[in-house]
């Protein structure tokens, strides 16, 4: 499995941003309440985050030999997937939540502070899990072999 591309993340967190931007502004438009995320949002996205990282823990010790435990190669594949999922939906919640931010944030009647508070918070939570995804695929990441090293510097120099 290749490790997440930056585009990746990128492209998603635009995307969010686009969505969540026009959708607050249909919204709007329509006469329906604007989305303004609940405290339990970045309460949760905060609990995944930390329940990734300590999932991806083991893995680490074991791949640094620190621990003698076995790992099960399909659960360090099921927890890297996990980790992968994270940190993309994590990119995409990251833009939706700017462009939440900038709809309330540019419109001439500012909402109450606590609209502005919660999305904010729950924009920090998709970082954080974003973050945390990223780490956490990192931390299930095999260091490589000193004899591909070798092989590979010596097909290079060929």
């Amino acid at each position: 499995m290749k490790r997440t591309r930056p585009t990746s993340l990128i492209g998603l967190g635009v995307l969010g941003l686009v969505v969540g931007f026009l959708g607050e502004l249909a919204a709007a438009g329509t006469g329906l309440a604007v989305f303004i995320p609940p405290l339990t949002l970045p309460i949760t996205l905060v609990a995944v985050a930390i329940i990734v990282v300590a999932f991806a823990i083991p893995i680490r010790r074991a791949v640094r030999g620190r621990s003698s435990r076995r790992i099960d190669p399909f659960q360090a594949m099921r927890i890297v997937v996990f980790a992968k999922a994270c940190s993309l939906s994590g990119a995409l919640l990251t833009g939706a939540g700017v462009g939440i931010l900038v709809y309330v944030l540019t419109r001439d009647v500012l909402p109450s502070s606590n609209a502005i508070l919660m999305t904010a918070l729950g924009t920090a939570g998709a970082v954080i899990l974003l973050i945390a995804g990223l780490v956490a695929e990192f931390f299930c990441t095999l260091p490589p072999d000193d004899d591909d090293d070798v092989e590979t510097a010596r097909a290079r120099s060929h």
